[in-house]
């Protein structure tokens, strides 16, 4: 944080004065903040309005809600507005009813003394409001908990899968020498070029005749191996020293030993990086799960959320609230793991 803090703080001005190229920057890079963050904080605070302030025209961007107050001799709370009398005089009034464009008002404390007045003469008084409503109905209207656990459990052994297989096939890459070894990496590679959604028939067809239709392992296997995955930890084992391991073929050590216990911690860095990648794909994807899932009980959170916006009655204010807690998983994935991806992506380039 300190050095982050050091860097932002930089600037071309002496004596504590900033030159122009400083109000430049600082300009670029809070207008880049802004444009970057508007969207969360507008979406974030959205999650917060009841199904009415959504449809609010002109919208607010802070939760905000009309004001109700008792009223003697009514049963249910009344309407707050600000009335804009004939003398020119603002009060405070409560509604009673409402006929077309005019509205019979009455004073909160005298209730029986009403007047008509026209919509456009009274402004309603509001105050901010957050509906935790819209979370507690989560998890009573839906099984929200149903739908995070399937997407937790794909997310981390698909991460743990694909861990292990890419650094056994970047091992074997960056530290045997054996025939054909430079085609299988080109060649996986290239894989790189091939657009996923040719591949997507052949690879429904495989899960199939697998069995492994409307089951999470129908989605975490075929992402086992990722070309991206092993070109990023290929890279990085290429700098281990060779020495290393031939010191450690003297002293007896297996060919597994010396995978596990020297060569993957030495390449935590880049296994990190990794990691957080493999999270945020498996978490975010959407076309796969579509295909492969069809039953409500295996559905992952961003299929709940396709499913609710083909219900007859939409509720917008549950899908914001959950599109909220859907991003709160990868948001704590890159907060505390910011470090290690800045580490391993500068150690994996520069090495």
């Amino acid at each position: 944080m300190n050095s982050l803090l050091t860097f932002v703080s930089r600037r071309r001005g002496t004596h504590g004065s900033l030159h122009w190229t400083d109000w430049v920057s600082y300009a670029y890079l809070c207008l880049g903040t802004i444009a970057m963050l508007w969207p969360v904080a507008w979406l974030v605070l959205s999650s917060f309005k009841s199904e009415g302030q959504l449809q609010d025209f002109p919208a607010s961007v802070m939760p905000y809600s009309q004001v109700k107050v008792d009223v003697a001799g009514m049963q249910d709370q009344l309407p707050l507005f600000n009335v804009k009398t004939t003398d020119g005089t603002v009060t405070q009034m409560v509604q009673i009813r409402r006929v077309g464009i005019t509205a019979e008002m009455a004073f909160p404390n005298e209730p029986g003394r009403t007047i008509e007045v026209n919509i456009d003469q009274r402004q309603p008084v509001t105050e901010t409001k957050f509906a935790w409503g819209n979370y507690r109905d989560l998890f009573h209207s839906s099984d929200f908990v149903g739908y995070a656990w399937n997407s937790i459990f794909i997310t981390a052994m698909s991460t743990i899968i694909v861990l292990f297989v890419n650094s056994l096939a970047a091992f074997a890459l960056s530290k045997y020498e054996f025939r054909g070894r430079s085609t299988a990496y080109v060649l996986s590679i290239a894989t790189l070029m091939i657009p996923p959604t040719i591949v997507l028939v052949p690879l429904f067809l495989v899960v199939n005749q697998l069995g492994l239709l409307n089951t999470p392992w129908g989605i975490i296997l075929p992402g086992a191996a990722t070309p991206a995955g092993v070109f990023l930890l290929r890279q990085y084992m290429l700098t281990i020293p060779d020495d290393l391991l031939d010191a450690a073929r003297l002293d007896a050590a297996s060919e597994w030993k010396i995978y596990w216990r020297i060569v993957l911690p030495l390449a935590a860095p880049a296994l990190a990086v990794l990691a957080v990648f493999a999270i945020v794909w498996r978490w975010n994807d959407f076309l796969w799960p579509l295909i492969v899932l069809t039953r409500d009980d295996q559905f992952t959170l961003q299929l709940a959320l396709n499913s609710y916006q083909g219900e007859p009655q939409m509720q917008w204010s549950s899908i914001l609230a959950m599109t909220v807690l859907t991003l709160l998983p990868i948001a704590c994935v890159f907060t505390f793991l910011q470090r290690y991806i800045q580490t391993g992506i500068a150690e994996t380039g520069i090495r």
